[in-house]
């Protein structure tokens, strides 16, 4: 089989400042190296793209997210040194959507579990439709998250209830999902690409500048003590105000027109 014969995964299209990332790796979207490969190359083009102001990320069809590693590819690991190379490698994928300079947006249309889960926290903001279920099933197998999920899902909604999730490996609804802070909102089933796309139509109108900066003020403030997340804070403040777009968004705020943002 040629490379052209082989089916791409993870499709990427652009529109009005909006990148939308589809896994399509029937039947239920799992994590495969290829996959992972394809979103690594995805992101970094979205990331290098100065047009692209959010992505969102989702996957196809209305069966599944993302239904957590490709299983089939364990066997060949197992007994054997070299998984820690392995997992660090899916780690530099998982961080660059994670701490991509741009707002990121999860649309969970079925089944995110395990690997597919670990990916979802990744994103900026979470919008599940109500048929999907997200969980961390990684024990049933003898095994636990590796994918981050350890690490991410405590510090979004606390040590108790990610050690539960993680423990018991029984998936939860969209609807527990949204009381747990996991996810931001849900929706009816078929409806989680048009919420998203609202979503990010309405944050594509604001500056890349002041977008970045803020998700980088809460990332970095989040693992630093309060004072000191403060001083970071007061730093990306600095720099905001020696952009092009922060003198456009006051310049329009006292000429009472909306602003024209060129995010630089």
């Amino acid at each position: 089989m040629s490379i052209q014969d082989v089916k791409q995964l993870v499709r990427l299209e652009k529109n009005n400042g909006i990148a939308t990332v589809t896994i399509d790796n029937p039947p239920l979207n799992v994590l495969s190296g290829q996959v992972m490969s394809e979103l690594k190359s995805v992101f970094e083009t979205i990331a290098g793209d100065h047009e692209i102001v959010v992505a969102i990320l989702t996957g196809a069809g209305n069966r599944a997210f993302m239904a957590g590693a490709d299983i089939k590819e364990f066997p060949q690991s197992i007994g054997k040194k070299g998984m820690k190379d392995h997992v660090m490698q899916q780690h530099v994928v998982f961080n660059l959507i994670d701490f991509l300079p741009k707002p990121t947006i999860a649309v969970l249309n079925g089944l995110t579990l395990g690997g597919g889960c670990e990916l979802a926290i990744t994103c900026d903001i979470r919008i599940a439709e109500e048929h999907a279920q997200l969980g961390l099933p990684e024990v049933k197998l003898g095994l636990f998250p590796g994918g981050g999920g350890t690490q991410r899902l405590p510090r979004m909604i606390g040590e108790a209830k990610a050690k539960e999730l993680m423990f018991v490996g029984d998936p939860i609804s969209a609807q527990e999902a949204e009381k747990l802070g996991l996810v931001n909102k849900v929706v009816p089933t078929g409806q989680g690409m048009e919420e998203a796309l609202a979503m990010a139509k309405k944050i594509s109108g604001y500056s890349l500048q002041a977008l970045s900066r803020i998700k980088k003020a809460v990332d970095e403030g989040t693992n630093m003590e309060f004072h000191a997340g403060i001083e970071r804070e007061a730093e990306l403040f600095e720099e905001v105000f020696l952009t092009e777009d922060v003198k456009e968004g006051v310049s329009a705020f006292i000429e009472k027109r909306k602003p024209v943002f060129a995010h630089k």
